[in-house]
């Protein structure tokens, strides 16, 4: 592939490299090698940054940072983005409810202009009002958000999402452009984008199809019927076993689910063209985003009955299993929502159904994303270790109530042995959950061994990048600069890209595979012809081993 063969380039023409390297263990105890020269120097300048959050956001900026693994497209746009989209749209703004709403049609004079209903005015005419321009990027995002009573950070978050919709997918090219720009700026060199393909074909299907009557099932971790309980009447509340989700899989696969395989494949296709036309990915004038190789998380709306959710599913799974740029699955929308809550079990019994079907397709999954006063005691019990256990979770998003889970001690354990990685996202976790550093997991996972790396969530709603995130992590939680280095190389190792990993042993980053290990270090230009082929063999190790680079010229090039 073109992209591979961009970063085995890249590796190739490397600098050379020295570094010694500390790493998780898969328990609280974390192998540690002695630091190299640079990293010596380095670990220096940062505790110098360290003075103020000033100088160390700009030490950060600078070093490499590898992936931003849990990152929804739409909620990593700035407001700035969407209103001038809009107005290329023919939106209208309603300026009473500070959201973008449909035309009524449009005007016939060169170039047209948005037909609006009362009280609505054309998008194109807030860009000649700076009142109203102010008051939607408010609206659209937490920029001077102050809670107020009945409307928390959480309500006014998830709210933005609804405020600045109703464009179409010719923009998702657009905005992966922002993306790997401003992580291009960064020294970030990988993203794993959450992105909702077309899926409406599918949920109509779902719905026609129902519910099948399949049993309660009890027999699998965290099979308690309460879990699913939704007092709902309207809602079967059973989780239907094997047999009937098979049913209704191969139902759906033959009513013309796999018809839109194809609409998604030719929706990422062309946002993927467009990033690349913009950037001049490629040319001579390459813009300085290419560098950064992009992947898609397929995101199911799972705030929804299961006949809709189920089928989104199924379809996720099909399109990461013909689309190589879509590497995983995940769910999303907010873990307290009624039917997130009701559903929970019942969507984890089935994933772990689907997750036999396609055994290739890697999974992450939201859980614990949830505080205490959220939801009722027993709603903050389960939702990780069923994640991880029926859910077959190879990462966790957020993961914020970990210690509120029964037997959290166990959880972490088995979560350290397993190496299930957690994608830590501090300001999100603040903003929406009012949880902050006294009352943050990071600490605990990173006590117990379990692999952490850094991530900003939705940075375009959240106003910030990922090296305020390391800034935040840094000042917060007093960590040191190897870290942080190791947070980034906790991110490249835990890609869903295919190939063998870099290191010999998974999160301990002091031995390189065999195939490597003659090299000078990693990162090195002085490669054998074995570990040539291995990295061109492994996409995987080929980031992990720019990674490695990017440290080496970042630390000669200290002062």
């Amino acid at each position: 592939m073109v992209v591979m063969a961009r970063v085995v380039r890249l590796v190739l023409l490397a600098g050379v490299m020295a570094p010694g390297t500390s790493g998780w263990a898969a328990g609280p105890v974390h192998a540690k090698s002695a630091e190299t020269a640079g990293e010596f120097k380095a670990s220096k300048a940062f505790d110098i940054a360290h003075q103020t959050a000033l100088t160390m956001h700009a030490f950060l900026e600078r070093m490499p940072k590898g992936a931003d693994l849990h990152m929804h497209l739409s909620g990593a746009i700035y407001a700035e983005t969407f209103l001038r989209d809009g107005a290329a749209d023919k939106l209208c703004v309603n300026p009473t409810t500070l959201a973008f709403v449909p035309n009524i049609g449009t005007t016939r004079d060169m170039p047209s202009q948005a037909v609006c209903a009362a009280p609505g005015v054309p998008a194109s005419s807030v860009l000649k009002n700076q009142a109203l321009y102010d008051s939607l990027v408010d609206s659209f995002s937490m920029r001077g958000y102050v809670p107020t009573p009945g409307i928390t950070g959480h309500d006014q978050f998830f709210a933005t999402f609804g405020r600045f919709g109703g464009m179409g997918k010719g923009h998702d090219g657009e905005w992966l452009d922002e993306v790997a720009t401003r992580a291009a700026a960064q020294n970030e060199q990988y993203l794993e984008v959450m992105m909702t393909p077309s899926f409406s074909k599918s949920a109509k299907l779902g719905y026609q199809l129902g519910w099948p009557k399949g049993p309660i099932d009890g027999s699998t971790s965290g099979g308690d019927s309460a879990h699913m309980d939704t007092g709902d009447p309207s809602l079967d509340k059973r989780a239907a076993g094997a047999a009937e989700l098979s049913g209704l899989r191969e139902k759906l696969l033959a009513g013309g689910l796999r018809d839109e395989i194809a609409t998604d494949r030719e929706e990422i296709a062309k946002a993927f063209a467009e990033r690349d036309r913009r950037e001049h990915c490629g040319q001579p004038d390459a813009a300085p985003g290419c560098s950064v190789t992009i992947r898609v998380i397929y995101q199911v709306l799972r705030a929804f009955a299961p006949e809709q959710v189920f089928a989104q599913t199924v379809l996720g799974f099909e399109v990461a299993s013909a689309e190589p740029r879509v590497v995983g699955i995940n769910y999303v929308q907010p873990e307290d929502a009624y039917m997130a809550m009701s559903e929970y079990h019942r969507q984890m019994v089935w994933m772990d159904y689907l997750h036999g079907v396609y055994p290739k397709v890697h999974i992450s999954l939201h859980a614990g994303e949830l505080a205490p006063g959220m939801v009722p005691p027993e709603g903050l019990r389960f939702h990780i270790r069923e994640a991880v256990d029926l859910g077959h979770a190879e990462r966790i998003g957020h993961g914020v109530d970990v210690m509120y889970e029964e037997r959290p001690e166990e959880l972490l354990k088995e979560m350290a042995a397993r190496h299930v990685m957690v994608e830590i996202n501090l300001t999100s976790n603040d903003v929406i959950l009012g949880v902050t550093s006294n009352y943050h997991s990071l600490p605990a996972y990173r006590a117990a061994g379990v692999p952490v790396s850094l991530s900003t969530d939705d940075e375009g709603v959240s106003r910030i990048d990922l090296t305020h995130e390391y800034t935040r992590a840094a000042l917060d939680y007093k960590l040191s600069y190897i870290d942080l280095k190791n947070m980034a190389r906790t991110g490249i190792a835990h890609t869903f890209l295919p190939g063998e990993d870099l290191w010999a042993s998974p999160d301990v980053f002091t031995k390189v595979n065999g195939a490597c290990a003659g090299a000078k270090s990693p990162g090195s230009e002085q490669l054998s012809t074995a570990c040539t082929a291995f990295l061109r063999g492994s996409p995987k190790a080929a980031q992990e081993w720019e990674l490695e680079h990017r440290f080496a010229v970042f630390e000669a090039n200290l002062p």
